[in-house]
C-alpha cells in the first residue's frame, strides 16, 4: 500500500487532508464529499485521538484496478481470468523469512483511529481488515473481508458471513473445541487486497493468488504472537484467535447495500498483540462507497465472466457489475436470437448470492453505465416479450425475510435482422472538443 500512495502522489491522484479530523464521522464524511467529486484517494495526515495518518479510496478507481492488474484495454474481467488461468496450471508459492522482524513496531488497538461511519453504528469499526486464516490440515491460506467493531485493547467483535470459507474453518476448530487463529492485515498491497476479494475455490491458496498478480513470491514475514506468517509488506497486523463457541453483541453497522445491519450475536477476536511497520499508514473504508464497490464489483463480474466462458458460450466479451452489485449487464456478440436468454440463465447460475437481475446488451453499449443498458431495453425491441421473472430463486445469503428471492432477465439486444435501424448515431468531431477554447 505504500508504494501505491507514492505512486499515486506522484500521479497527482491523490487529495491530501492537512486538517485534524474527528474519527467519529467527520473523516467518513469527508471521504464521502471527495468520491462524489472525484476518483482521486485521500491522505488524512492528522486524526483526533491517534498519532496514525489514513488512507482512504485507494481502490475507488475501475481505472486504477485495471492498472493494478496490468491491463491495458480495461477489461477487467478478461485480465483476471487469464490470470486465474495461470494460477490453475502454475500458482506461485509465497516466500517465508524475507523480512527483517527489526522492521516492526508494536501497538494498541487504541493507538489506531477509531472511525465510526455512520449515525447508528454501535462505534468505531475497522472496514478495511483483511482476516488471513490458513486450513488446519492442508495450511491453504484463506483471505476476507470482514467488519470488525472495537471494544478494547484485547477484543474486536467480527460478523462472519455463512458463505464465507472462513465460517468453515471456524466451524472445523470449534468441532474440535479449539480457537482458530487469524490475523487481520490492515493496510496491504493491492494484490492482497484484490485476492481477498476474489471469488476462488476453498481449495485455493489466496495469497498465491495474489502472487500470480505480482508476478513474484510475495515475502510473508512469522507473526510473534500466533503460529502464521503474514505479508512483510502489510502496514498493520492484529494477530489473535477467535473464539471456539463464544458470541457477543456486534452492531448494527452501515453496510454495503446502504442500510444498517441489526445488531446480534457474533464472533469473538482475542487480540494477543499489534504489530506494525515503523511509521504505519491506516486503512480507512466506507462502507457501500466506490472505494467497497469496485473491487467487489469487479471480482464478482470476473467469476461471472468465467462461467459463461467455461460454459461454453459464444460471444462473451466483457461482464459489468456496476453500479450496485446485485445487478449484471453483459456485452455480448449475439448470435442468435435466443443467446440473450441463454446468457441470462448461465449467468444466474454463476453465483449464488449474487446477479438478482442480469441484462444482455450488443457490443456498442457502455456496461458500465445502466442508463445506457436500461436505453438499449427501452428502444431495441418490445418490453413484454424480452423480459422474464424467476420466482422464489433464493438469493442474497443475508436475507431471512426473504427479501432477495427472485430474478430478473432483460433482453436489451437489437434483433438481428434488424441492425441497420440502430446505428448509434454521433456528432463528429465532439470527442475532440476542448470547451475552453469556445467560453469564456
Amino acid at each position: 500500500m505504500r508504494r501505491t500512495i507514492e505512486e499515486l502522489v506522484r500521479q497527482g491522484d491523490v487529495r491530501v487532508v492537512e486538517r485534524e479530523v474527528d474519527p467519529r464521522f467527520e473523516l467518513a464524511a469527508v471521504v464521502a464529499a471527495s468520491q462524489r467529486q472525484s476518483e482521486a484517494a485521500l491522505l488524512f495526515r492528522a486524526i483526533t485521538g491517534s498519532a496514525l495518518p489514513a488512507a482512504s479510496n485507494l481502490y475507488g478507481s475501475y481505472t486504477r484496478l485495471c492498472q493494478m492488474i496490468g491491463t491495458e484495454d480495461g477489461n477487467f474481467v478478461q485480465r483476471w481470468s487469464a490470470l486465474s488461468d495461470a494460477f490453475e496450471a502454475k500458482p506461485i508459492e509465497p516466500s517465508i523469512g524475507l523480512a527483517d522482524p527489526g522492521d516492526l513496531v508494536d501497538l494498541r488497538l487504541s493507538d489506531l483511529p477509531a472511525v465510526t461511519y455512520h449515525e447508528k453504528d454501535a462505534g468505531p469499526y475497522i472496514t478495511a481488515g483483511i482476516v488471513l486464516a490458513r486450513h488446519p490440515e492442508s495450511s491453504t491460506a484463506n483471505l476476507s473481508f470482514h467488519r470488525a467493531m472495537q471494544v478494547s485493547d484485547t477484543e474486536l467483535r467480527i460478523r462472519i458471513g455463512e458463505s464465507h470459507d472462513l465460517a468453515g474453518l471456524m466451524a472445523a476448530a470449534e468441532a474440535q473445541g479449539e480457537a482458530l487463529e487469524v490475523a487481520m492485515l490492515i493496510g496491504t498491497a493491492p494484490e492482497i487486497f484484490l485476492a481477498a476479494c476474489a471469488s476462488l475455490p476453498p481449495e485455493a491458496d489466496e495469497i498465491s493468488a495474489a502472487a500470480m498478480v505480482r508476478g513474484e513470491a510475495v515475502p510473508l514475514r512469522p507473526c510473534a504472537h500466533i503460529g502464521l506468517a503474514v505479508p512483510a509488506d502489510t502496514e498493520i497486523v492484529i494477530e489473535g484467535r477467535l473464539l471456539p463457541g463464544l458470541r457477543r453483541p456486534e452492531g448494527p453497522f452501515g453496510e454495503f447495500m446502504g442500510y444498517y445491519v441489526p445488531g446480534g450475536s457474533n464472533q469473538v477476536l482475542e487480540i494477543s498483540g499489534i504489530s506494525a511497520r515503523r511509521d504505519p499508514t491506516y486503512h480507512a473504508l466506507l462502507c457501500g462507497s466506490p472505494e467497497d464497490m469496485r473491487p467487489l464489483e469487479t471480482a464478482i463480474a470476473a467469476r461471472i465472466y468465467r462461467h459463461l466462458v467455461r460454459a461454453g458460450l459464444p460471444g462473451i466479451i466483457d461482464v459489468s457489475c456496476r453500479p450496485r452489485l446485485l445487478n449484471t449487464v453483459v456485452k455480448i456478440d449475439k448470435q442468435s436470437a435466443d443467446h440473450p436468454r441463454e446468457v441470462i440463465m448461465a449467468a444466474f447460475d454463476a453465483h449464488p448470492d449474487y446477479s438478482k437481475a442480469v441484462v444482455v446488451v450488443d457490443q456498442d453499449i457502455d456496461i458500465t453505465d445502466m442508463n445506457e443498458a436500461w436505453w438499449a431495453y427501452l428502444t431495441r425491441g418490445r418490453a413484454d416479450t424480452r423480459a422474464f421473472v424467476i420466482e422464489d430463486r433464493p438469493g442474497f445469503y443475508r436475507d431471512p425475510k426473504g427479501d432477495h428471492k427472485g430474478r430478473l432477465g432483460i433482453d436489451a439486444t437489437m434483433p438481428l435482422d434488424r441492425k441497420f435501424e440502430f446505428e448509434l448515431k454521433r456528432v463528429p468531431g465532439a470527442e475532440a472538443i476542448n470547451l475552453r477554447d469556445y467560453l469564456k
